[in-house]
């Protein structure tokens, strides 16, 4: 055929953006694009809503203020996220700082690496890793560094991993039933499902997530897997929401979903062992840090604030930590008001002595 005469390929129109909020995550080409929709994303943060394949940092003020960061400091970002914590903490350990930021997932450790390395900090001041933070002490020798002068720990789900239903995190849209921080490795949620026993599912709903119904729920998921495997968020959800019913006559749509979001919170902590590794990062922490050296960890669950509270008051009395913060700090009215995704979040500091 004369090149001349093929005929020339159909435009193809970008999807309308349908209605004013949109519901797939795929139809929010808006909130994914920021740079180019900036006024309407900003809309959406001042409506008290976090924008679609983005984060909104927690306590950034209060992390900052505890660790204070200098110029000339190491600084470790130990879950890096989004990077709204590092990229403060990098510009305020300029000049001769270095950052070393650590993150398990693949999919946006990438993105954020290119954000941070935009702000013009020199290369050799950012150094990303992929690790999960339990692995810091091996992170830090292989860079030559003895330790760090402050580090952060933020344990909470990045808002672009709630968000994507691919991802499995989130019951609102179907998705995988998979839960985990880094999909390259282990296996999913589903998997993990089909393979316990009563008694271990009801431990895994009370140690990682204090469920009260763990009895009624893990009998309840437990005969629908037997009936045909649960493989998606939602398949999952509406049999907790069935079994929650069914022993609940009176209690509302919120209550039930308030035991949905326990059952996915201690299926994921199981699926990605975050209990073992926190255990490990705080038994790490001091000989990671320098003499001096501040630490930080936000936490977003029960579980989560007692080890780091036990462990910072153990190493307060052996003399490792010259002061510990003796009371939770919590995001202010306002950052919960706009965000309401901070209202769980707890801080804890430690000084290394």
């Amino acid at each position: 055929m004369n090149p001349e005469s093929t005929p020339a390929s159909p435009h193809k129109r970008r999807v309308r953006y349908s209605g004013r909020h949109p519901r797939r995550f795929e139809e929010k080409y808006k909130e994914l694009n920021p740079e180019r929709y900036g006024a309407e994303v900003q809309k959406i943060i001042e409506s008290g809503k976090t924008p679609a394949g983005s984060h909104r940092s927690i306590c950034v003020r209060e992390i900052m203020e505890v660790l204070a960061p200098k110029p000339g400091e190491i600084a470790v970002d130990a879950t890096l996220g989004y990077g709204g914590h590092a990229l403060e903490i990098l510009r305020a350990i300029q000049p001769g700082g270095r950052l070393v930021g650590l993150d398990v997932d693949p999919m946006e450790m990438p993105k954020t690496e290119t954000r941070l390395r935009s702000v013009g900090a020199p290369a050799e001041s950012l150094i990303i890793r992929r690790s999960n933070f339990a692995g810091l002490p091996q992170v830090l020798a292989g860079e030559g560094i003895p330790g760090a002068d402050i580090i952060l720990a933020d344990l909470g789900l990045s808002s672009m991993q709630i968000d994507n239903p691919a991802r499995g995190f989130t019951f609102k849209f179907e998705g995988p039933l998979d839960l985990r921080l880094n999909p390259e490795r282990g296996r999913p949620a589903s998997a993990l499902l089909a393979t316990l026993k009563e008694p271990e599912l009801i431990r895994i709903l009370q140690d990682n997530a204090d469920e009260p119904d763990a009895g009624l729920l893990a009998k309840g998921i437990l005969q629908a897997q037997l009936r045909y495997p649960i493989t998606t968020t939602t398949g999952l959800a509406e049999v907790i929401r069935e079994a929650f019913r069914s022993a609940h006559r009176n209690k509302t749509k919120d209550e039930a979903n308030t035991s949905i979001r326990r059952v996915f919170q201690a299926l994921r902590i199981a699926v990605n062992d975050e209990f073992g590794a926190l255990d490990m990062f705080l038994r790490n922490l001091p000989g990671c840090s320098n003499s001096g050296g501040r630490v930080a960890i936000l936490t977003f669950h029960s579980g989560e604030d007692r080890r780091v509270k036990k462990a910072f008051q153990d190493g307060k009395r052996a003399g490792v930590y010259s002061s510990i913060a003796e009371e939770i700090i919590r995001p202010s009215r306002e950052e919960t008001r706009s965000n309401p995704r901070a209202s769980s979040a707890k801080l804890r500091w430690a000084i290394r002595a």
